[in-house]
């Protein structure tokens, strides 16, 4: 009986296991298989892309959509100031973000509630559009980077994961060693806290370069001047009117690509950066996400 019962336990946790599995793949595939299906299209010759015959392995192989997009004044300015402005507004989030979360999870700190719920107030009330709009305006924000780059550059979200990853993880042990040393909460910040805080100041800088990478809402709002537009402000632009002239080069980039081919290259374009990022923090990202979830 034992045995058997036994038996039954292993055979139920692989059946679980194999459902969990599944499962994963199966979302894993809802999202692969449609970048796999764009990057076909984007090196596949533009009767192949028609004729609608292009699913998951590119025909025709033809690369003249991406040099019509290289050749493109436009796009290669946008992508080198969406960089640029995406590392700036990462930066100053990490930077905010880091001194907001470290004193609220200091026990020294008094009214660290009422400071921690003013912050998060404004996670679930704001003053709409038209007010930020005439905010930003009397700040003289419209139509440059900053308007972009400083409203956002504060997450309470992640202020809140960076605190308690602190709260839970940095003993006060550590603390006290380093005040009977005579360091100051700045030299205790960079010298014990940081250096312990790797997985998730990996994943907070992932979550804000990745939130300001794929913006585009704000710009559409705030900005006029084309060179200040965002690389997925041009992108989005392209495919709302993929049913007329898309697709707006400049002269020089001589297009002999349909618009559908086009849109897929610049997607492409604009989604390769920030997936090559990736690969060089996914250890410190997925244990700080695990530590977050658990600890949390």
């Amino acid at each position: 009986m034992k045995k058997e019962s036994l038996f039954h336990g292993v055979k139920r946790v692989r059946v679980s296991d194999f459902v969990i599995a599944f499962i994963i793949l199966i979302l894993s595939l809802t999202c692969i298989i449609p970048f796999i299906h764009i990057a076909a299209k984007s090196i596949s010759s533009n009767t192949a892309v028609l004729s609608k015959t292009v699913y998951l392995w590119p025909k025709g192989i033809n690369f003249e959509a991406y040099a019509s997009v290289f050749r493109d004044g436009q796009l290669t300015h946008s992508m080198v100031y969406t960089v640029w402005m995406t590392f700036l507004f990462t930066v100053i989030g990490m930077i905010v973000t880091i001194l907001a979360a470290y004193p609220l999870a200091r026990k020294e700190l008094k009214g660290r509630a009422f400071f921690a719920f003013l912050l998060m107030f404004t996670m679930y009330f704001s003053a709409g559009l038209i007010p930020e709009y005439l905010l930003y305006k009397d700040l003289g924000l419209l139509n440059s980077m900053w308007v972009l780059v400083l409203p956002l550059c504060f997450s309470p979200y992640n202020m809140l994961i960076m605190r308690s990853f602190i709260r839970s993880t940095i003993p006060d042990s550590l603390y006290e060693a380093a005040n009977l040393d005579g360091a100051n909460h700045f030299q205790i910040l960079v010298r014990v806290v940081l250096p312990l805080s790797k997985p998730i100041l990996a994943t907070l800088s992932l979550f804000y370069a990745v939130g300001r990478w794929n913006a585009y809402a704000d710009a559409k709002y705030y900005i006029t001047t084309k060179a200040l537009q965002p690389l997925q402000y041009l992108l989005s632009n392209m495919v709302l009117n993929s049913g007329q002239d898309a697709i707006s080069l400049s002269e020089a980039a001589a297009v002999e690509s349909t618009p559908e081919v086009l849109q897929a290259a610049v997607v492409m374009f604009a989604t390769l950066p920030i997936i090559m990022i990736y690969p060089f923090v996914q250890k410190y990202f997925v244990q700080g996400t695990m530590i977050g979830a658990v600890k949390g």
